[in-house]
């Protein structure tokens, strides 16, 4: 995640429990595998939990005012349409403050993609009752159970004009990052509902558990039903949820349309951004190929470590015990080697001895028979000279 996140931002403020994070995550390897250029992401967010999310991405990102979200997002878009913006924040800011900006924008069909963590309060003001909070759930301002009929926003945002309407729950991470990737990879408005109540606030005041209470609802409660109609979707305190992708359609989207009547009023010498018309299909087009060429080496290395993925599957059991067999075969080789050198230097030092005792005992004898060659050679060397003296005397003699 470090080439996704600021590093130096982390630790982040969500809860133990929070989908936020979870979310976080399946947006990264989405845009990871859409192929989409890093450089031309934008992310806008405005105020609350998930409003922080604009903060902790490392791309170019916009962490504007409460309820803004939307509008920023479609000036950004307006201003250099070659960049893919994201609107990534909570259903406080998104459908309350911000609700009017929300159904324009699906009315226009403008080219975004609104990711809206839905988790029925506003968590980081005190946990008041939001436009998505279930009838007859407690809320801070609502402590005997909301009296007010909550929003359905798939059908809201179907009923304005929506072309693209998913929802899943934050345990579905991987069908998260699917709705994200297609959304990345088609034009106009794109909605994608996230629930994941508040674990501090909204599960501990209704006393419904913690995290993992609530992933164990979402995985009981939950039912997959993709195409379903949006008026079917509505949200019961602790009832059923309808997740899927709901409405995938394609229509004309805001610039589009502004093209298209501008031409037909100026003609072709119409330019947008100082661009022609077939520049611009020409650019489109070379971009999409740039697009997958990327995702094709994205998912290409996904796919290459084959001999990891088969050794990620060893049980837990069995690497323990090969783990531990080979700590003792460790353990055993280094308490055999000092024995194999101590067994090595025994009979080395005992042959030593020997030698020096057996030299010691052999040197007072050769010392003696030295001694006797040197008398014996003295006698032999007396004996012929006196040998030699005595011949010419006996011929004296006998003349």
């Amino acid at each position: 995640m470090s080439g996704v996140l600021r590093m130096d931002r982390m630790p982040h403020i969500w809860c133990p429990g929070c989908g936020i994070g979870s979310e976080v995550n399946a947006f990264a390897e989405a845009v990871k595998r859409s192929g989409i250029d890093p450089k031309k992401l934008v992310v806008v967010s405005g105020i609350g939990c998930t409003g922080r999310v604009a903060g902790y991405v490392d791309f170019d990102s916009i962490h504007t005012t409460h309820g803004r979200a939307i509008p920023v997002a479609t000036g950004v878009k307006l201003a250099n349409p070659e960049l893919t913006v994201v609107v990534f924040s909570g259903e406080g800011d998104l459908t309350g403050i911000g609700g009017n900006h929300l159904i324009h924008a699906a009315r226009r069909n403008m080219d975004l993609i609104v990711i809206c963590n839905n988790n029925f309060t506003y968590g980081m003001t005190g946990g008041q009752v939001t436009p998505t909070t279930p009838n007859s759930a407690i809320a801070s301002t609502t402590p005997y159970g909301n009296y007010e009929y909550p929003f359905s926003l798939p059908f809201l945002v179907d009923a304005a004009g929506g072309t693209y309407i998913a929802r899943w729950t934050s345990m579905h991470a991987r069908n998260v990052t699917q709705s994200i990737e297609e959304a990345l990879q088609r034009k106009g408005f794109s909605f994608i509902e996230i629930v994941s109540p508040c674990t501090t606030l909204y599960l501990r005041r209704n006393r419904l558990g913690d995290g993992v209470d609530m992933l164990q609802d979402y995985q009981e409660k939950t039912i997959l039903k993709h195409g379903a109609d949006t008026r079917e979707t509505a949200i019961d305190f602790q009832g059923k949820i309808v997740i899927g992708k709901f409405v995938d359609k394609q229509k004309p989207t805001y610039l589009e349309a502004v093209d298209k009547c501008c031409v037909k009023l100026v003609g072709d010498d119409y330019q947008l951004y100082g661009k022609t018309i077939p520049e611009r299909e020409a650019e489109a087009k070379a971009e999409k190929e740039r697009i997958a060429a990327r995702r094709a080496a994205v998912l290409a290395e996904e796919n290459k470590p084959a001999v990891t993925k088969v050794s990620a599957k060893i049980p837990v059991k069995t690497a323990a015990k090969k783990v531990a067999a080979k700590v003792v075969k460790k353990t055993a080789v280094k308490e055999a080697t000092p024995a194999k050198k101590t067994a090595a230097k025994v009979p080395a030092k005992t042959a030593k001895k020997a030698a020096t005792a057996t030299a010691k005992k052999a040197a007072p004898k050769m010392a003696v028979k030295a001694v006797a060659k040197k008398a014996a050679t003295k006698t032999v060397v007396k004996a012929a000279a006196k040998k030699a003296t005595a011949k010419p005397s006996v011929k004296k003699t006998r003349k």
